[in-house]
This record gives C-alpha cells, structure tokens and sequence, in this order.
C-alpha cells in the first residue's frame, strides 16, 4: 500500500494501515498481485497448491481495492459452512469484516460489516437476492475453490446470474479441475493446439514451485498392499492383491475389502500410521494425524481402533455443522494424536500441525485427493514432511505420483472407459459420505468382506518408489516408518535411497517373496475351489455356503481363509469326484 493510500484510509479501516509491515507476502503472493494491480482485470484467476496461501493473497488484493475506493463491499463465497468462518476470521486479522452468519432470509448484512461470506448452495438458493446485493455496491466477489461453480448446471447459472454485475472477481483454486462440458463461471478458456477448448488462469504457483520456495512440505506416500476375500451378491467367494493388476470392477471391491473395520488391514495401516506420527512427534511435538474415512460408520470404527491402540480417544468430525467446526479448531490449536473425519478436512480447513494422514476412503476423483493431501502439506518451518498411507490401488498411486502436474478445466473432451469415475463430480461422491449411518451406497447388498490382511508395498517420493516391501512389523517396514521427522527435500531421497541399499543388501524383502509366492499359490487353489462350489452349487440347486460346509465336514479344517494348501487341496479332490458320482 502506498503511503498516501495508508493516510487517507477512512475509520472504518484503521487496521489495514499496518498490512504492509505485519504481513509480508511470500514470493509468489507479490508477484501475484503486482500482475493483478498492473492489469486490474475485472476477472482474474489464481491457481496455487493447498498451503501456499491463498487467501491471504485475496486479502491483500480486497484491502488494496478497498483502500483505493474501487470496491465498497467485499462477498465471499466458499464451499463451505466452516471455511465461511475461516475466511471471515482471517479477514478480520486485517481489518475487514465480514459477516459469516449471513443468511438469505436476512436480505441484507449489518452495518457493522465490510461484506459477508457465503456457500456456493446458498448462492444457488436465491441467485437474484446475491444479485440485487451486488448492483447495490462496488462489490469485490472473491470465489474460494472456484470448481465448485461448475459442480452443477444450476449451481453454475446461478452464480453467474448473482455475481454478474460484480466490479470485480477473484477466483481461487487449488486443486485440479476435472473435464466435462460445464463451464466454470468467470473462467477464461482458450483453444489449445489439440483443438480442446482449456482454462486460462492468471496466475499459477504449483505443487513443484511451492515446494522448491519451502512454502509446503514434501509428502511421502506410504502404500500398503495385501490379500483381500470377499463375498460376491451370487454367493461366490473371491480373493485378490491390492495392486495386482485386475478388473475395474474387482479393484474396487478389493479395495472396500480393504477399508472394512472388521478386517485385519485397516487396524495393520493404522497400527504403522501412528508409529510414523510416534517419530514424527520426537522432532515435532505437536504432530498430528487425520484418518480421511469413506463414511460415518466406518470413521467410528476407525476411532475405536486408534483408542485401543493408543489409549487417547481421537477427535471425530463427521458433518459440516458448527459442533464439528469447534471440533476441528480445537485439534487445531491442541497437541492430541489423531482425528478422523468424513468430509470436513477435505477442502480449505487450516490444520497446520498435521503431518501424517490415513487415505482410509473410496473416494477416488484426483479433485477430492489433491484436497485430501492438501490438508498435510502446509509448512510451518523447515524440514518438516508429511507422511500420508495409501491402499495400493493403481489409481490412487497414479494420483500421488502425479501431484506436481498442473490440470486444467477441459471443456470439449469427455473421458471414456476406465476413467469415467475418476472424474465424476467429486460432490455427488461424497454426498455417500456425509449421508446417514445405515444409508446404502452402490455396493450393499452385494458384497460383503470376508477377511482382509496388509503388507508394506513401498514409499513413493517425488514420483520414485522406494523399498522392496515387507511383512506388518518387520525390519523392511520399520526402516520406513522411523525416518527422521524433520528433513528438507533433498534430504529425503537421500535417506530413503539408503534405507533401500540397506534393504538390498542385507536381502530384505526376500522372506516376503516367498510368502508372497506360497499365498498365490494358495490363492490360486482356492479359486480353483471356488469355481468348483459355484458350478456343483449350480448344478445341485443348493447354496455355495452348504457346499462349503459340507466340504469342510468331509475334509475336516478350518473355513477356507485360514485352510492349509494341503486341506484346500483335499477339498478339490472331493468335489471333483461329487461331480462324478463318487462320495
């Protein structure tokens, strides 16, 4: 701000006098406004990574426009309840107020207030109201998570309509947009070399650059494998590997397999999960972790198992109403272990002190993940990581090992096939997430998991996997899990390079081969078996489960997930000869 700007400031303002030597922009921040200032486009477009800090970025732009007499009102519209009381709050810091409370059937905000903060879904609600608010003054609309405008044709329309006659707009994003045919309001789109019609932001700060200026934190992704057993609607009993190649449709179900409570894998994941934070908290003692759950019966779930196996009772956020924003301020500003969560953390949430997180969730769209890893990356000082524990679903490490490509808004090509669901609208999936305990979703009724079991797979850094893998509890495993928790990028790969010269020679990962060798070959007798139960089950009329039983009362042993080659050897032996008549 200029010195005679700062002396003219009207009283309303005092406190944005003091912006320029309290609060001194990053790098990148300046850069951006100086472009914004020189331009002073009546639409501007700000992509940066999750931390880098962009809303103090659209701060500093409203209380340069506002000290400057451009603008008199300032709206912002967030994704979300909680996120309105965030901005409102950090607004206030610098001396602009604004009305988080504000509500349609108010018409119009107190005279107390600078402007007023508000969802996407209210907007969508009354579009003619936010419009008659915005002809009414030199309004500064600043649109946090700007994607959100094109979640639905009408949510789209709708803001359009409101915030046409806005003086000025200031859109922000942070994550990728996905494609689809629904253009973003007040975005810009240009035709690319290969005919599609893309998004023009006006500024980009990305994942690489941030990291590079130590403005977020390098991220270890930590991934976890495993046999998974599951039960299908007709009764057949399948089994696979997380990440071994298969079908979309079995993928899936083995990953659901994977995040049931009931099974071994989650509380395995969890179990290594807080012996990372138990390191991470021996440099950084206020670490945190966030478990990200599918839905809120599993999130409980969740947060039994993380008591029993830390005797702290964890924080657990599974709606967006103010309880669970007080939730989530309190383990912001304290020093407990862990919290799980549905929905809330996903976007925008400010939980500086994470630093390791559980991707415990179904929810696949590169949107919903980059929001999710968002909520880990913010630096606080240097040499601090983040460390965040995946299933081994090839989708999923397709995300993580592609986090500094920059995504546009692709307007005239539609994804096919086996990506369809990578970019279904990330709302509507997680509207599955935010329903009530006991709501179906599009696997009831016709799955059910039977038994599940994890296996350290590898780390992924900077889009190279390192570590041979190993067995819950092994040395291959505990070489990954104890690194330091301060280290600056560089350092990383450095240390995890001999970790893994370490592994190699001393022949690490070589006993998890063979156990990996022998249980595929017991797999793949028991789907031998299975095959077998489902054509007799066919061709007798009688249900799969009365096979089995049957089998196990002739053979004798367990049931088949904890059967023996020999026992399920036996069984196919005599099932064979059923087929021909011969008990």
């Amino acid at each position: 701000m200029s010195t005679s700007a700062a002396s003219h400031l009207p009283p309303a303002y005092p406190e944005r006098a003091a912006w320029g030597t309290a609060n001194k922009l990053r790098a990148w921040q300046a850069a951006a406004l100086e472009r914004y200032l020189a331009e002073r486009p009546r639409d501007f477009l700000a992509v940066a990574t999750p931390g880098a800090g962009k809303t103090t970025f659209a701060l500093r732009v409203a209380t340069e426009l506002l000290d400057r007499g451009e603008i008199s009102r300032v709206t912002v519209v967030a994704p979300t309840e909680h996120l309105k009381v965030q901005w409102a709050e950090a607004a206030a810091k610098v001396g602009i107020r604004i009305d988080p409370r504000f509500a349609n059937a108010q018409g119009r905000h107190g005279a107390d207030y600078d402007g007023v903060a508000v969802t996407y879904a209210g907007v969508a609600s009354k579009p003619l109201l936010h419009r008659s608010r915005t002809e009414a003054a030199r309004t500064l609309v600043i649109l946090d998570e700007v994607h959100h405008g094109g979640d639905a044709l009408s949510w789209g329309e709708a803001i359009r309509e409101a915030f046409e006659p806005a003086t000025r707009r200031l859109a922000l994003t942070g994550t990728p947009f996905r494609s689809d045919t629904a253009a973003i309001p007040f975005v810009r789109y240009e035709m690319d070399h290969g005919g599609e019609l893309r998004s023009s932001a006006d500024y980009t700060y990305g994942y690489a650059d941030a990291l590079r200026d130590g403005v977020v934190r390098p991220v270890l992704f930590l991934a976890y494998g495993g046999t998974m057993r599951w039960r299908t609607r007709v009764g057949d009993e399948l089994e696979a590997r997380l990440g071994e190649p298969m079908t979309k449709d079995v993928s899936k179900q083995a990953w659901r397999t994977a995040l049931d409570p009931a099974g071994d894998w989650v509380p395995s994941v969890l179990a290594a999960a807080d012996k990372r934070l138990s390191e991470v908290r021996r440099h950084v003692e206020d670490a945190g972790g966030l478990v990200i759950a599918t839905d809120q019966s599993s999130a409980r779930a969740y947060a039994r198992q993380l008591h029993e196996l830390t005797g702290e009772r964890p924080t657990v956020v599974l709606s967006d109403d103010s309880g669970a924003s007080g939730r989530i301020e309190e383990f912001a500003e304290g020093a407990s272990r862990w919290m799980v969560a549905v929905r809330m953390v996903s976007e925008g949430v400010d939980v500086p002190r994470l630093c390791v997180g559980v991707y415990a969730t179904s929810t696949s769209t590169p949107l919903f993940f980059a929001q999710a890893v968002g909520r880990f990356v913010r630096a606080r000082r240097r040499g601090e990581t983040a460390s965040i524990f995946l299933p081994s679903v090839p989708l999923i490490l397709q995300h993580a090992g592609s986090m500094e490509l920059e995504r546009d808004h692709v307007l005239n090509r539609r994804p096919t096939g086996e990506d369809e669901d990578v970019w279904a609208p990330e709302d509507q999936l997680v509207a599955q997430a935010n329903a009530a305990e006991g709501a179906s979703d599009e696997l009831e009724g016709s799955f059910e998991a039977l038994h599940s079991a994890a296996e350290f797979d590898h780390v992924l850094f900077d889009a190279e996997q390192f570590g041979l893998g190993g067995l819950p509890g092994s040395d291959d495993e505990e070489e990954y899990l104890g690194l330091p928790g301060l280290l600056e990028p560089d350092q990383v790969a450095h240390v995890l390079r001999e970790r893994q010269k370490k592994q190699v020679t001393r022949g690490g990962g070589q006993e998890r081969a063979r156990a990996v060798s022998a249980h595929r070959a017991l797999a793949e007798q028991r789907k031998e078996l299975n095959k077998l139960v489902s054509a007799y089950a066919q061709k007798s009329g009688r249900p799969h489960a009365v096979v089995h039983a049957e089998l196990r009362r002739t053979c004798g042993g367990p049931e088949l997930a904890t059967a023996s080659s020999e026992q399920v050897s036996s069984r196919i032996e005599t099932i064979r000869r059923w087929f021909v008549g011969r008990r």
